[in-house]
């Protein structure tokens, strides 16, 4: 493909989730039709179902559009940290969740499953693996540059809690962010600092 045929695809790939993005955020996921999209985005319904394939793609690629502006978004808080890694992670948590709590995308998904209908939320939780696998992905390579005196092991089993523990306070929150945060840094950082006691 050229580079010209990458960025028309990519514009409307983006066209398509934003369209999708308000529909969701206006009536939730369930009335979503691919027709509403199609309509919205100014393209025929086959459009939206070449790129996307199916309602559960579109709304995978949705979560996972989501997922990677929360990561551009912690990358840049880390960074206002240095090398203070209880403080990075705090202020990354509290950055992800409050964030979260303002999206109208991840209150639609949230409320609508309040309501009985798990279908994007399954996203979050029992089909979580790209979402899972993305953050931990960006996370572990973050540490390894970040905090390289923390052992590889310890890092590994940091990162894969503070990615599914912040997860689960996004779908369930039971504290407010900053105290949530607070909570799991001090989690975080002792399992990060732990050494290996086999």
């Amino acid at each position: 493909m050229t580079r010209y045929t990458d960025s028309v695809r990519t514009s409307l790939r983006d066209r398509l989730l934003d369209a999708a993005y308000g529909l969701v955020a206006d009536a939730g996921w369930t009335g979503l039709r691919m027709a509403h999209v199609a309509e919205r985005a100014g393209v025929s319904r086959q459009t939206v179902y070449t790129e996307f394939g199916s309602k559960d793609a579109l709304g995978q690629a949705l979560v996972m559009r989501e997922v990677d502006r929360f990561l551009d978004g912690i990358r840049e808080v880390l960074d206002e940290h240095g090398d203070d890694l209880r403080a990075g992670v705090r202020a990354g948590i509290e950055f992800t969740l409050r964030t979260a709590a303002d999206n109208d995308l991840l209150k639609a998904v949230i409320t609508s499953q309040r309501g009985g209908d798990g279908e994007l939320i399954a996203h979050l939780t029992t089909r979580s693996e790209p979402l899972l696998d993305t953050a931990t992905a960006m996370l572990g390579a973050y540490a390894a540059q970040a905090w390289p005196e923390v052992d590889a092991e310890s890092r590994e089993l940091a990162v894969e809690c503070v990615v599914r523990l912040t997860v689960s306070n996004i779908v369930q929150p039971v504290a407010p962010p900053d105290q949530t945060a607070r909570r799991i840094a001090r989690i975080v950082t002792r399992v990060a600092l732990l050494a290996d006691m086999d």
